[in-house]
């Protein structure tokens, strides 16, 4: 790769951009994630109120608004669709590439920097949430923009560079905190402190830039922290009680795993690099640190990822998107090492992938055993068809890059080439893989039910949500709903604005009746129960998961 022409690069980075893009509008939203993050933002563009989001009409709180302002320009800029609901994930995580790559040139050198930007670009995990609309990817860009400026700053000797960088790093935290909440600067501070301490050198602290830095980050954080809590005196608790202090110490939300949990995410998350990874930790921590006094790039980017992993690991919340922040520190690392690696290394740290792909090609005829309905049957074995395309895919890139690695002698060195066609074959593959969702999307998508219901669905008639809330309908529709006797994630705003629901189905029953037109959407379950009670309905839409109906 650092024999390519200039041209010859642009060319890569045309065709790495195309990739990387190409599939966020031919895939459908699934629930909850994707729905939720598409829809309020939806509704922000809607009601023109930026400084509140709401999440099917209801007050929302547990998210800063960063990633619903820039969705909510993308879909006035350019409409509401897939892709501009995925659009700002995508963008980050390109854009955290490009970041590696700047990171890696001015810490290690070109050859690292170019490394390092391809495992980035190419580890499993990364690539496939960089195309899911969460909002896990947007903090994670921010985090590594705070944390490239950390590293360059304090590693720089002339003050006004150091300043400059600094001032950088206080500017990535703020928008990290804008992105996902007091994470942004809670995990980067407590990091820095354990590498203090590690180091014992706490002279990184008269580094900091501490008044202008602090101006930065209020200038970025403050305004909209005040406007929200001022139209909103209920945000405090919510915010910083709720959905940081419980979510981290408690089971509040339901994602209890054992401590054991990310073993399982890591492993194929790092895919194809995972034996690299180990191997980078195990010789970075081996080498020490430079002299006392010194700051170390090095040490930091060693301790960022292993703090991430095991301050999620004891957390009561946990979820696989949780560790996407160690992944630019590891790429950077990992670049360094390959750098000064033999290709011969190399070639047996990725060998043993290997049969793992041909494994998972040979076991795709069998996919729809796995099923348990035969809707899931039928689904599984058309994915399989795109699985096994993406191991194919995968395994003949891998194929490829051994024996380049195996043909590299002093002479010709090959392992650029061949890390550079294992990346890309690795991010065709993920690209691959998560288009064929598509054919098992059904029983996680209401697209096709509102695709369905479109006709019927008209903009002043109620429609009301029972006992359910399909996170992926109201994007779908442009519209929110009336939930009856459900509250889930959504009891805090319905406790702020009680009249935007109805309790029961009592309730529920009398408002139905006084209604001249009506559509509803509920279990298949709540239909056998309100037939029974004698409800008005007429059946417009039924899967085996939901009816539709129509007051008759």
């Amino acid at each position: 790769m650092n024999r390519m022409s200039s041209k010859q690069l642009w060319w890569l980075i045309i065709a790495v951009t195309v990739i990387w893009f190409s599939n966020l509008e031919y895939r459908i939203l699934i629930k909850p994630d994707e729905g939720r993050y598409a829809e309020i933002p939806r509704e922000m563009a809607a009601s023109g109120d930026w400084t509140t989001p709401r999440l099917n009409g209801l007050k929302y709180f547990e998210k800063p608004p960063l990633q619903y302002w820039a969705t909510a320009t993308a879909y006035t800029l350019f409409g509401e669709h897939q892709w501009t609901a995925r659009l700002w994930t995508a963008l980050t995580g390109f854009a955290g590439i490009l970041l590696v790559w700047f990171a890696g040139l001015r810490l290690f050198g070109r050859e690292a920097a170019n490394y390092a930007a391809m495992l980035a670009g190419s580890s499993m995990l990364y690539v496939l949430m960089a195309h899911f609309n969460s909002l896990d990817m947007g903090v994670t860009f921010f985090l590594t923009l705070g944390i490239a400026g950390l590293l360059l700053g304090q590693t720089q000797t002339d003050t006004g560079k150091q300043r400059n960088w600094m001032m950088l790093a206080w500017a990535g935290l703020g928008l990290a905190v804008m992105s996902k909440g007091l994470m942004g600067l809670v995990l980067p501070g407590a990091a820095l402190f354990i590498y203090m301490v590690v180091q014992r050198d706490f002279s990184v602290l008269r580094r900091m830039h501490w008044l202008p830095g602090m101006a930065v980050f209020l200038l970025i954080t403050a305004p909209w922290f005040y406007l929200v809590m001022k139209a909103n005196p209920e945000f405090f608790h919510k915010f910083f009680i709720y959905e940081h202090y419980l979510r981290f110490t408690t089971q509040v939300h339901d994602r209890y795993q054992p401590w054991h949990y990310f073993v399982q995410i890591l492993l194929p998350g790092m895919l194809p690099w995972t034996l690299l990874m180990f191997d980078t930790l195990m010789r970075t921590w081996k080498a020490g640190a430079r002299a006392a006094k010194v700051f170390s790039a090095e040490r930091f980017l060693l301790i960022w990822p292993l703090f991430i992993y095991f301050f999620f690991s004891i957390s009561s919340s946990k979820l696989p998107s949780y560790l996407l922040p160690m992944f630019p520190a590891l790429a950077l690392l990992m670049g360094r090492q390959l750098a000064v690696m033999s290709a011969r290394r190399l070639f047996w740290l990725i060998a043993p992938v290997l049969p793992l792909l041909l494994l998972g090609l040979a076991l795709m005829p069998y996919a729809a055993r796995l099923a348990d309905t035969p809707l899931k049957a039928q689904g599984y074995s058309e994915y399989a068809w795109w699985l096994a395309a993406a191991m194919l895919v995968w395994s003949l890139g891998m194929i490829a890059a051994l024996v380049l690695l195996w043909r590299s002698n002093s002479a010709r060195d090959h392992k650029p080439m061949a890390v550079l066609v294992l990346a890309i074959s690795t991010l065709i593959a993920a690209q691959i893989g998560t288009s064929g969702y598509n054919t098992i999307a059904k029983e996680r998508s209401a697209y096709f039910i509102a695709d369905a219901i479109r006709p019927y669905v008209k903009a002043d008639e109620p429609f009301y949500s029972v006992a359910t809330y399909e996170q992926t309908l109201p994007f779908y529709l442009k519209r929110t709903f009336t939930l009856v006797q459900y509250q889930d994630e959504m009891a805090f705003g319905i406790m702020q604005e009680p009249q935007r629901w109805i309790p029961d189905i009592a309730g529920f029953a009398k408002v139905w009746q006084a209604q001249p037109a009506a559509l509803a959407i509920m279990p298949v379950y709540m239909y056998a129960q309100l037939k029974q009670m004698d409800f008005a309905m007429k059946i417009i839409y039924e899967d085996t998961q939901f009816i539709v109906v129509s007051k008759p």
